[in-house]
């Protein structure tokens, strides 16, 4: 079915004075939770087979691909062909990638490659660090934070109020006292706020958690930064122990700029596979140093293995998976999806800034932070997250230009809806993403709805 719907839009989109007209699909609604459960043989013909189902949850899944905005995920992943077959095997790389293991049905030579192909990236030597390929940036924090617990035991954890919840996470599992550093409108951690802290506990030592691409934000903390104000608190490097959290842009700011680099005293990097590069199932990659390990290492005559890893049995299929993106697009391919990706998400602020709308986009970042938009069936419609008053948009490289267009077009159009009368106003973002960047009525001089 085809419906027309005619919209003013900003000027650029007006053409010789005539309001452009806009045809499209109707888009279809969000996925619908299905009723489900075991399918019992023999039950007569009222009853859908499976083949049935998975055909028409399939179906529902292709239509929704791209409204998929809000959430960190690489869905432009066509390799299920070639991989497919191994879906026959079951893959289990237990215990540490680097030892021998007794059974065929495993990818750890997938895996080393992988973790070479990483540790080159971050500038660690092939004999200096070790990693595991995880299953996902949550399992790499919680094994980033026990590396620092086991190394300085009476530690205290610093990390900002905008990082990852599996930080905090990590605190109560591993019963950690916590220090939450404030943050800056743009999700960066407050240097001040960490260096009174780190004065105030100065007798005890401290386990930092960097965030590499804060979660809503984008935001990149300053590793030279924080390694000052260490040295000008006093604290010594078998003082301390800094892990990163680079979930989404462990892959992107290296293309940009040479942030990570364990040239630098940190112990640990952590990065989310099915993110930026891209994988059907969701892993990461988690890298360390090799002198660490010992601390975590255990004998499993079991599995003929030391193993230092949380989760002991792991997928032999993601190495698999990672080192298959990896080897196709390799890093100049990664650097134009890099490219891309910044281009179009300083496109999508621009169009919304043009348009009257609260905007933010940090410099390393491909996260568009805008305002909430007022109808939770757009929100839902769109995938967006939401936090308080503000949204983002994650621009990856299977988003296109002209998703984004549907998307400010639709949010300019339900925005005249939302607020034609007058009596619901846009919200004051300036909070959460400085007044600079808000543009309600209070804060934007040259405020004018369109």
């Amino acid at each position: 079915m085809m419906s027309k719907i005619v919209s003013s839009l900003p000027s650029e989109n007006i053409v010789n004075g005539n309001i452009k007209t806009v045809v499209k699909v109707t888009p279809p609604g969000p996925r619908k939770k299905l009723q489900l459960a075991v399918i019992e043989p023999g039950l007569g013909s009222g009853v859908s087979s499976p083949d049935y189902i998975l055909d028409n949850y399939l179906k529902t899944l292709t239509q929704r691909v791209k409204y998929h905005l809000g959430f960190p995920e690489n869905i432009c992943y066509d390799h299920h062909v070639a991989l497919a077959p191994l879906l026959q095997f079951h893959l289990n790389n237990c215990g540490d990638p680097f030892t021998e293991n007794p059974v065929d049905f495993h990818s750890k030579d997938f895996e080393v490659a992988v973790l070479d192909w990483f540790a080159k990236l971050w500038e660690i030597e092939k004999d200096e660090y070790w990693g595991y390929v995880t299953h996902g940036g949550t399992e790499g924090n919680l094994h980033g934070i026990w590396i620092g617990r086991e190394l300085l035991p009476n530690g205290i954890l610093y990390t900002s109020k905008d990082s990852h919840y599996s930080v905090f996470k990590a605190a109560r599992l591993y019963r950690i006292d916590l220090e939450m550093i404030n943050t800056t409108t743009n999700g960066e951690i407050d240097y001040s706020d960490l260096r009174a802290k780190l004065l105030h506990n100065k007798d005890k030592p401290a386990i930092i958690n960097i965030n590499i691409g804060t979660t809503f934000k984008g935001a990149v903390d300053d590793i030279d930064v924080i390694l000052q104000t260490l040295e000008d608190c006093g604290y010594s490097h078998n003082k301390f122990y800094i892990h990163c959290d680079a979930a989404l842009s462990g892959l992107i700011v290296p293309f940009i700029k040479n942030v990570i680099s364990f040239k630098k005293p940190i112990g640990s990097v952590t990065i989310s596979g099915h993110k930026f590069l891209g994988c059907p199932i969701p892993c990461g990659v988690q890298i360390t140093r090799k002198s660490h390990i010992a601390y975590l290492s255990r004998n499993v005559e079991y599995i003929a293995s030391v193993d230092a890893t949380i989760s002991g049995s792991r997928n032999g299929l993601t190495p698999i998976l990672l080192w298959y993106s990896l080897s196709s697009k390799n890093q100049i391919g990664i650097q134009q999806d890099v490219k891309r990706c910044l281009y179009n998400a300083r496109y999508l602020k621009d169009r919304l800034q043009q348009a009257n709308i609260s905007v933010m986009l940090n410099e390393l970042s491909t996260i568009v932070v805008l305002e909430r938009p007022l109808d939770h069936e757009f929100t839902r419609h769109w995938q967006l997250s939401c936090v308080r008053d503000i949204a983002h948009v994650i621009v990856m490289p299977s988003i296109t230009r002209e998703t984004l267009d549907d998307f400010f077009i639709d949010l300019v159009q339900k925005r005249k809806m939302w607020y034609q009368d007058g009596r619901v106003k846009p919200p004051c973002v300036a909070d959460d993403i400085g007044a600079q960047n808000c543009a309600c009525a209070l804060h934007n001089d040259q405020y004018i709805f369109l």
